[in-house]
């Protein structure tokens, strides 16, 4: 009972994803190597996720203005 991944690489999908992954574990009803299977995938997207986030953190910049009164943009 295999689910199927409709992730479009998204972190919000994503972590949906990773969702449906648990809830299917959780469940009881897979065999051993459909449940190998699905911690495999979450583990792919968990990876993914943490890559996103790692992208997302460079792109984070701090607005601050300057003894001028002037604004700064810095990475944070």
């Amino acid at each position: 009972m295999e689910k199927v991944i409709k992730n479009s690489g998204s972190f919000e999908n994503n972590l949906e994803d990773i969702d449906e992954i648990i809830d299917s574990l959780e469940s009881g009803q897979l065999t051993l190597d459909e449940s190998i299977k699905e911690y495999e995938k979450a583990m792919k997207l968990l990876k993914k996720s943490s890559d996103l986030l790692n992208k997302a953190q460079g792109k984070i910049i701090k607005v601050t203005k300057d003894s001028n009164d002037e604004l700064v943009l810095e990475e944070v």
